[in-house]
C-alpha cells in the first residue's frame, strides 16, 4: 500500500499527516462518481418531464421570510425560459463530467454555485443555522475540484496531455 505525507502550515500551525495514497484514492473516485450520479440523475429527470418546471418550487416551496423572496418571483414570472434549461442541463452536464472525471474544476465550479442558489432558496433553513445540504454538497464540490479528483480514473488526465493544453495551459484551470 502506498504511503504519502501531507505536510502544510494550517492554521498557523505546521500539519505533517501520513496517509495512504490508495484509500484516498479510492474515496476521492467514490465521492466524484456519487457527486456525478447525483446531479446526473436529478437533471436527467427533470429533461424526461415535460411537464417538470421550476416555477412550482419558486413559488410555492420557497420559505415564508426568504431574503430573496422578491428574486424567486420574478425568476418565476418572468424568466423560466431561462432558468428551467439552465437548472435541467446544468444538472445533466456537471453530473456528465463528475461521472466521465472531465472538466472536473470547471463542474464542480458551476456546481457549487448551483448549490449556493439552492442554498439561498432554502432560506430560512428548518434544520440548521447556516450549514444544511446544499452546504456540504458545495463544499464537497469544493473539495474534488482543489484535489483534482478528474485525474483519478477520470479523462481530466489524458485531456492534459493533449496539445492544446500544451500551448494554452491556462486551460488547466479547469480541468483536474
Amino acid at each position: 500500500m502506498a504511503t504519502n505525507r501531507f505536510e502544510a502550515d494550517l492554521l498557523g500551525r505546521e500539519r505533517d499527516v501520513e496517509y495512504s495514497g490508495n484509500t484516498v484514492g479510492y474515496a476521492l473516485l467514490t465521492l466524484r462518481l456519487v457527486m456525478g450520479w447525483t446531479f446526473f440523475y436529478a437533471g436527467v429527470d427533470k429533461l424526461l418531464d415535460p411537464a417538470w418546471t421550476a416555477e412550482g418550487f419558486l413559488v410555492h416551496a420557497v420559505p415564508e421570510g426568504n431574503p430573496f423572496g422578491g428574486l424567486w418571483a420574478t425568476l418565476a414570472a418572468d424568466w423560466l425560459w431561462l432558468i428551467d434549461p439552465l437548472n435541467a442541463w446544468g444538472l445533466t452536464l456537471i453530473g456528465a463530467a463528475l461521472l466521465v472525471g472531465g472538466f472536473v474544476r470547471f463542474a464542480a465550479f458551476w456546481g457549487a454555485v448551483m448549490m449556493a442558489f439552492y442554498w439561498a432558496a432554502s432560506l430560512p433553513l428548518e434544520n440548521g443555522i447556516v450549514i444544511d445540504d446544499h452546504v456540504v454538497y458545495a463544499l464537497l464540490l469544493f473539495g474534488l475540484g482543489a484535489v483534482g479528483a478528474g485525474r483519478i480514473a477520470g479523462l481530466d488526465a489524458r485531456l492534459e496531455d493533449l496539445d492544446l493544453v500544451e500551448r494554452y495551459p491556462k486551460l488547466r484551470h479547469l480541468l483536474g
